[in-house]
């Protein structure tokens, strides 16, 4: 499984359609097996679900999203798990949980 999390300076980022990056963690068996951080390369909403979806992702955690972004990323058959807060690792453990 492969979980994105909204990402800036070690913590969640609120916006997800101003995101500039996302920590992306390779899971399995429950374990974080390495994670890594990716740029949005600047895109807005509707294309982040593809840039997304292009990476393999099966989980977002963010902050907030507007139900156009929810919408597609629903359409790109992604999770997603809203009103995330504080140090992005300790959301995907606490989701892993």
């Amino acid at each position: 499984m492969r979980i994105a999390a909204t990402y800036e300076n070690g913590n969640i980022f609120q916006h997800f359609g101003r995101t500039e990056s996302f920590k992306v963690y390779d899971v399995e068996d429950g374990k974080i097996l390495s994670s890594k951080v990716i740029s949005s390369g600047g895109v807005g909403h509707g294309a982040l679900a593809g840039l997304l979806a292009d990476n393999t992702i099966d989980v977002l955690i963010c902050g907030g999203l507007g139900g156009g972004a929810m919408n597609a990323l629903a359409d790109a058959g992604i999770t997603v798990v809203a009103g995330a807060e504080g140090n992005a690792d300790e959301a995907v453990e606490a989701y892993l949980r």
